[in-house]
């Protein structure tokens, strides 16, 4: 599983595919800004259907959160890495799978699609149920000249008091080209929808920001670029480096758009592929992110607030180097400062999986910072597992920060270092040679000294498995405020599982819930399963 996919740079990377994509890719909560600009949709009220409780991450609106489990390698109808998604109600409701070969879904279930590869959770039509946007990246289009390869599709599919996927509600599908709704044209290896992230604004309004790291411009093949899709009526705002406003230019390999998070005031775009120009060299897959408000602007499109690389932190190894892949992997939370009424500032955790620890290659690295109400930017902290009382101790090929997750556990009090809580994904760890790329998990404070309360989990050491070789533990990772959710897709069969941890879990603590393929509901036939989770 060592592998680059061509062209992503010269480092080895844990948990990328091989075919241009990562096994899994980040996903996010929602995001906005409280004043909307000049050319965006005016404020929403929100009118919730009936039996529509309007909690966040509830389908089927009885005001219970639900769990979403991707296994975007699944065989469905005979078609392998198809994809699927499994729907876990909450209260003990019943499991819904969802795929492109489900009824009341358009479209069907195609060899390598990889439906669930990214998804992103939100009310899209403000009816007080959540609805899912599924990402596609590796679809084809089908034209009259054959099919246009990993063009990539998002598929937007309604929650309802009846479930996820009802009938009546039907679909929307969204991909470039002169009929679909992304406008543009179709390119093969676009990968639009190779990530996402979706959410209400503080103004009511809907969005979802689509990534297409693939695409090709004026700026050379893979720039990359994102859609901003915003409002019940799902305008339309087109991205990329050479927007009016947005950090650096475009240049061939950027990627960007492959990873996107965010927040109910801020989101933030990687660029994993970003050159960094020095004054000696050009230094290739250096890295980097740009945030934005999800507030239209004067240019029509999302307001930019900062890019940066490596260069811009504050604290730690600053110097951007090749193979580093600085936003590889993003996590946000929401931040309410003291002195603060809300959750205005938003703290930002960039992962860099490649980075190097002096002569230790691929030890990896994450950055945290806070963005502030008026866009500023404070540089929090550099965390390796070379910190002071930082658990374990870097390694070569760790990939440290290949994954990460952020949380706000109490959203509606004064963020402190036991509320803001960050997971970091080691997946090449490995405690001894019998085990290579085993992985782990770190859990850490946002806020504070990283080493203070933190604990490690891994398998046999929290993580309810028989530890293997290549298990990758942290490829699946995500988060809610009451539990951190850590997918098992890889390695022996008998393991694979999600698993939920408390926040506040010590070294090796148990998970308090645990969900397999076979039980509960849930079919036996996981291939990835947890590759994605929420």
């Amino acid at each position: 599983m060592s592998v680059v996919p061509q062209g992503w740079g010269a480092a080895s990377m844990v948990g990328w595919d091989g075919r241009g994509g990562r096994v899994a890719a980040g996903m996010t909560l929602a995001a906005a800004f409280t004043l909307l600009g000049p050319g965006a949709l005016p404020a929403v009220e929100a009118v919730a259907a009936a039996g529509c409780a309007g909690a966040q991450h509830d389908f089927n609106g009885d005001g219970i959160r639900d769990t979403v489990i991707a296994d975007p390698e699944a065989t469905v109808s005979g078609k392998e890495r198809a994809g699927q998604i499994h729907i876990v109600y909450g209260g003990d409701k019943g499991t819904f799978l969802l795929s492109q070969d489900s009824p009341n879904v358009s479209d069907g279930a195609e060899t390598d699609d990889r439906f669930g590869f990214s998804y992103a959770v939100y009310d899209a039509n403000l009816d007080g149920c959540s609805d899912i946007a599924v990402g596609i990246p590796f679809e084809d289009i089908n034209v009259a000249d054959g099919p246009v390869k990993d063009a990539g599709l998002v598929h937007l599919i309604y929650g309802s008091p009846t479930g996820i996927a009802s009938g009546g509600l039907g679909t929307i599908g969204f991909r470039q080209g002169a009929d679909g709704k992304l406008g543009g044209g179709y390119e093969a290896e676009d990968w639009v929808g190779y990530a996402v992230a979706a959410g209400t604004s503080a103004s009511g309004i809907p969005f979802l920001v689509i990534g297409a790291p693939g695409e090709d411009g004026a700026g050379g093949e893979d720039m990359g670029m994102f859609h901003h899709v915003y409002g019940t009526g799902y305008n339309v705002a087109h991205v990329s480096q050479d927007s009016a406003g947005v950090w650096e230019d475009p240049e061939p390999n950027d990627r960007f758009g492959a990873s996107i998070a965010a927040t109910d005031r801020h989101f933030v775009v990687g660029a994993p592929g970003e050159s960094i120009a020095t004054t000696s060299r050009n230094v290739e897959f250096a890295g980097a992110v740009i945030a934005f408000r999800p507030s239209i602007n004067t240019d029509g499109i999302p307001a930019p607030l900062f890019g940066m690389g490596q260069g811009r932190s504050g604290s730690g190894d600053t110097t951007a180097q090749a193979g580093d892949q600085y936003g590889l992997s993003l996590a946000m939370a929401p931040y309410r400062p003291a002195g603060s009424t809300a959750n205005n500032d938003s703290l930002l955790a960039v992962g860099v999986p490649g980075e190097d620890l002096a002569d230790t290659v691929d030890a990896g690295a994450v950055h945290t910072y806070h963005i502030k109400a008026d866009g500023t930017l404070q540089h929090l902290n550099w965390i390796d597992q070379n910190q002071p009382e930082v658990e374990g101790s870097a390694e070569a090929g760790d990939f440290f920060g290949q994954r990460l997750a952020a949380v706000n556990t109490s959203p509606t009090v004064t963020g402190t270092a036991a509320t803001m809580r960050l997971a970091v994904a080691a997946p090449g760890e490995e405690s001894t040679e019998e085990y290579p790329e085993e992985g782990g998990v770190h859990i850490l404070p946002l806020l504070g000294a990283p080493g203070a309360g933190d604990s490690w989990i891994s398998p046999g050491n929290g993580i309810p498995a028989v530890r293997a070789p290549r298990m990758l533990t942290g490829t699946g990772l995500g988060a809610s405020p009451s539990s951190l959710y850590v997918g098992i897709p890889y390695g022996p069969a008998e393991n694979r599982a999600v698993h939920a941890f408390p926040w506040n879990t010590p070294n090796g603590g148990a998970p308090t819930q645990s969900r397999r393929p076979g039980e509960g509901g849930i079919p036996a036939d996981g291939v990835a399963f947890g590759a994605q989770v929420s």
